[in-house]
């Protein structure tokens, strides 16, 4: 579903820019020049998004928010080129999430744009693990688009990555997506003795339709965690792959095979955990579902719709506190999708202020997921030296997405791009001075 943004502003250059920006990131847009105009739209449409002038022909913006339904409208954001300390409080004090100052830089409104824009994953809707998949960073646009290319075909797809990053989900998203009538069936490794997978998967000779197999027939079957899976079971597999067996107890074709894998498919082989000729069977359509790490300000987003989703469960209006973001982005989330979640439900369940600090399970600032999330100086180091590693490291930590770098580190984009022209310009300097 296209994320709906309400742009009110009688200023129509201003107006049309930011549509084309909001546009641009895959929005529908609709402009309202008037208070008037825009109170008849909110009226019978909801919005994800609501980009609000505060000095408007008929009066003052914030005077849309009285009364308007917060559960249908998403986030609001002011833009004014008239600040003033009584509407910058007034703001704090309402749901409105940015304060922008034209004129502004357009990465502003780009990185609350990307935030809204969560991917559409075709059939998914609310099914289970949907929410993993919300957000719209490059890393999940790329998967997104690679997940539907693979759902139009029969072949099995293997699918890589850390626990807890949503490989179970974008499953769900391929079955959803394939149009296949039968059911999606997941058969958890990880749950299972060894001495139960064969069973689980085949059935027995008396009992074949117990099986996931029969289960699953005409629909997908996801097998998770095939490193547990005895070698002799993954030979099974193997052979119903390549055409050479059958798995009894279905008629309507059998299942599509989906596999999931914790960490590197070719490290588990060369490790002797998945055999060889299993690995290169089911890898031909390989998936890899990035971490929460590396989805840039989709951390941001989730932590929102979580909020979002607490606040429908327990008839609230929290969210998340004004800078709150900065301590989603440090935090290296080891845990990836799940430790986010719980980390929210807690904030969210134990303080009392309806503007929540959400703190890492672990403690904000604790980077766990080895050296690449951590610098030191050793003293003596230069504040330039330590400024351009501090950059360059939080650049490499977030995929050289330079929006999320830049609010990590609680400056502008723009300071990033000056940075990087300053080192170019070091770097000249030096090959005309050796040349």
């Amino acid at each position: 579903m296209t994320p709906t943004v309400l742009i009110v502003d009688d200023d129509t250059g201003f107006a049309r820019a930011a549509g084309k920006l909001a546009a641009d990131e895959g929005c529908g847009v609709q402009l309202a020049g008037s208070l008037a105009e825009a109170r008849a739209f909110v009226r019978d449409h909801a919005t994800d998004l609501i980009l609000l002038d505060l000095t408007l022909p008929d009066g003052n913006g914030m005077e849309l928010l009285d009364g308007l339904d917060l559960a249908r409208h998403g986030r609001i954001v002011v833009a004014t080129g008239r600040p003033s300390v009584d509407t910058a409080v007034r703001a704090i004090a309402s749901p409105v999430v940015e304060y922008l100052v034209k004129p502004f830089r357009p990465e502003q409104l780009q990185a609350v744009l990307r935030r809204i824009g969560r991917r559409s994953w075709p059939g998914l809707g609310e099914a289970a693990g949907a929410d993993e998949l919300a957000g719209a960073s490059p890393a999940m646009r790329r998967l997104s688009d690679l997940a539907m290319r693979m759902a139009a075909c029969d072949m099995p797809v293997l699918l890589a990555g850390e626990r807890g990053s949503g490989r179970a989900a974008v499953a769900r998203a391929i079955h959803a997506a394939s149009g296949r009538k039968g059911p999606f069936v997941l058969l958890d490794c990880d749950v299972l003795v060894p001495e139960r997978m064969e069973e689980a998967l085949f059935g027995t000779a008396n009992d074949p339709g117990a099986s996931a197999f029969a289960r699953a027939d005409g629909g997908t079957l996801l097998v998770n965690g095939i490193e547990r899976l005895p070698h002799h079971v993954q030979a099974r597999l193997l052979a119903i792959v390549e055409g050479r067996g059958r798995a009894d107890g279905g008629k309507g074709g059998g299942p599509r095979l989906l596999f999931c894998t914790a960490g590197d498919p070719a490290r588990n082989a060369a490790e002797g955990l998945v055999r060889e000729d299993f690995h290169y069977g089911i890898s031909a359509l390989t998936l890899r579902v990035p971490s929460l790490r590396e989805r840039g300000e989709d951390v941001v987003t989730l932590a929102e719709l979580f909020v979002q989703q607490l606040n429908e469960r327990h008839g609230q209006d929290k969210r998340l506190a004004p800078c709150a973001d900065r301590v989603l982005l440090r935090h290296p989330w080891p845990g990836n999708v799940r430790e986010l979640r719980a980390a929210v439900q807690s904030a969210y369940l134990l303080q009392r202020s309806p503007l929540l600090h959400v703190e890492p399970m672990g403690g904000a600032g604790q980077p766990a997921h080895g050296d690449s999330a951590r610098i030191s100086f050793p003293v003596g180091t230069t504040l330039a030296e330590m400024e351009q590693r501090a950059v360059d490291a939080t650049l490499a930590h977030f995929g050289n997405d330079k929006a999320a770098a830049a609010r990590a580190l609680g400056i502008s984009v723009r300071t990033i791009y000056n940075h990087l022209a300053r080192r170019e310009g070091d770097r000249a300097g030096c090959r005309a001075g050796t040349g």
